[in-house]
This record gives C-alpha cells, structure tokens and sequence, in this order.
C-alpha cells in the first residue's frame, strides 16, 4: 500500500542530489527483486545506508493495476526517505504516468535499462534500452516536463556496451534530457560473472558532468572504497545479481556493511527480527533474510536445521535458543 495524498503531504520531502552534493561517497541499496522491500531498507538505514531503491517494478501494470501497486509498493510516513522508485518502461507517457503516482511519496524515479534477463529484453524492458537512446532521452524528458517538483529525481541504471563510445554518447543524450544521476553497471548485456570493467566506469565519470554511480561486485565496504578510488565515481550501489539458484550477497549477507562491520553482527539480526515482526513480513521473506544474514556465523550442521524450518514460531525458539535473540 502507499497509503493516501493526505498522509502523503505529511511526508519529509528529501532532496537526493543533496547526497552527491555532500562530497562524501553516498551508500546505497539497490533494487533487489524481492528483497529491498519497505522492512528490508528499514533495516539497512539503521546502519548507514544513505538512500534505498525499491524493487524493480514494471510500470504499465502499476499504473494499470490497483492491485499491482498494493503489492508492488509500500512505504510509510516516517523513516523511509530519501526513497527512490525504479520502473521498467518503454513508453515515455506510461512511466510519467507512473511517477505521477509515486511523486508524493518517494523522492524520485529511476528507470531500469540494466537488467539483463531473458524476459525484461523480450518484453522491450530493461538492457535493451541501452541499444536506444533517443527513446531513454526522450522518457527521462517527459517525466522531467510533466512532474512538477525540482526536487524529484530522475535517474536511469545501464550497462556498458562492449563500444565504449556508444555507452558515453548514452550518457550524454540522458544528460542533456535533465537526468539526475546515472548508475553505470560495469558489464555488458551478454557478461555476468565476469570482472566488472571499472576502468570504463571511470571514462563515462570522465565524460560526465552529473553523478555517477559505480555498480557491480561490490561486497563489502572496503570493496566500495577501493571501487570509488578506481572509477573516481560519485556514489556507490550494492548490487545483488539473481538466477535461479545463485545470489551474489553484499547488503543481503550483511546489512550492516555499511556500517563497517565485517559480518552480520547479532544486534543487526535482533533488529531483524524486530522490524520484520512489526511490518507483518511473510515467513519466507524473513527467513531468506535470516538464511543470508547467518550464512557467514553459523556451522554446516547448523545451517542444515536452521534453513528448513517452517514458522516464525520455530526460528525464533531457534533464534532464542541458540544465540539468545
């Protein structure tokens, strides 16, 4: 639920180029299917996290679709700001439609042309938008002229191309539309697990004269700074890659990297369990959670029982009894 205009007028307005304005490295939780969700970036912000994205969510069916924008997006009045939104789009007038419905409560939008799943390219969405950039120009320019609000931020997240050239001219077609900031996912659409090309991030920073954001293979916050020395980038996104059986970790294994911890410490995982109980979270949602938070403390044997229990009843007699959470 997103709640009413009333309630909505009620909330902090945040500006997000503040952050980048800040000259400090900006920490920030990407959107993670299924997981950075309203109780999820509670928890992150407790530990340093400087702005949170939702989830991706595809814009023609949230503005089609009541129910789709109950279940897609929920936020509250208190706490979770500065709050980016990121759409799959492919129509200029559908993902304007769609920030108009967000605007009053989250501080901007972001348009998804990085991911490179089999379904979001056939469907016109996500990296197939790096091979048209007159289109991108073009949806970030009509949401920049149709949604009243200086403040509101308007940000897309790409691959590169394996030419370089083709990705700055991108860039700089979104630029010149009114983007807020770019985040540059070091690979192209046809790479996964190999090394992210910082090296290129750097040249787009370079090319540049808004932010830039560095994203890919970063783990741990040692990992950001050594990626920000790299690419000389603005801010940093801890991004989590999904297939059908792998995870990538970093904020899912522990939500308090940001934070300086190296592991996921026990007071992290209390306030898991606070802040999932308060928001109602569904069992398979808080226990996943609890699966990666634990995976880097816990024995082999442990992991056996703790991963196949059932109700929250259960994991919290286990939480309880084992770690006195």
């Amino acid at each position: 639920m997103i709640g009413d205009v009333t309630e909505a007028k009620e909330c902090r307005r945040n500006d997000p180029m503040d952050l980048f304005r800040s000259g400090q490295v900006v920490k920030i939780c990407a959107p993670m299917v299924r997981y950075s969700k309203l109780a999820f970036r509670t928890l992150v912000r407790k530990y340093n996290c400087d702005l949170c994205y939702t989830p991706m969510i595809v814009a023609a069916d949230f503005v089609r679709s009541a129910k789709a924008r109950d279940s897609e997006f929920t936020t509250n009045k208190v706490g979770d700001r500065p709050l980016i939104v990121q759409f799959a789009a492919k129509e200029a007038q559908v993902l304007c439609d769609a920030a108009r419905i967000v605007c009053p409560f989250a501080d901007g939008i972001d348009l998804n042309c990085g991911c490179p799943q089999r379904w979001a390219m056939a469907e016109g969405y996500g990296a197939c938008l790096i091979n048209k950039p007159e289109l991108v120009k073009d949806m970030v320019r009509h949401v920049r002229n149709q949604i009243n609000n200086p403040k509101f931020s308007v940000s897309i997240k790409i691959r590169i191309h394996e030419d370089l050239k083709r990705t700055v001219d991108l860039c700089q077609k979104a630029e010149a539309a009114g983007v807020s900031w770019i985040t540059v996912h070091g690979r192209s659409i046809e790479e996964r697990h190999q090394p992210v090309h910082y090296d290129a991030i750097k040249t787009i920073k370079q090319s540049m004269s808004i932010p830039i954001v560095a994203n890919g293979d970063i783990k741990t916050l040692k990992d950001a700074e050594n990626v920000h020395q790299l690419t000389e980038a603005d801010g940093k996104i801890e991004h989590t890659l999904f297939s059908k059986y792998k995870v990538a970790r970093g904020l899912l294994a522990n939500p308090a990297m940001f934070a300086g911890y190296e592991e996921t410490p026990f007071k992290c995982i209390q306030d898991w369990v606070d802040i999932a109980l308060e928001h109602g979270t569904p069992f398979t949602c808080f226990h996943h959670h609890l699966m990666y938070m634990m995976e880097r403390i816990t024995s082999k044997q442990e992991k056996k029982v703790f991963n196949v229990l059932s109700s929250t009843s259960a994991v919290l007699d286990y939480l309880n009894d084992h770690y006195g959470v």
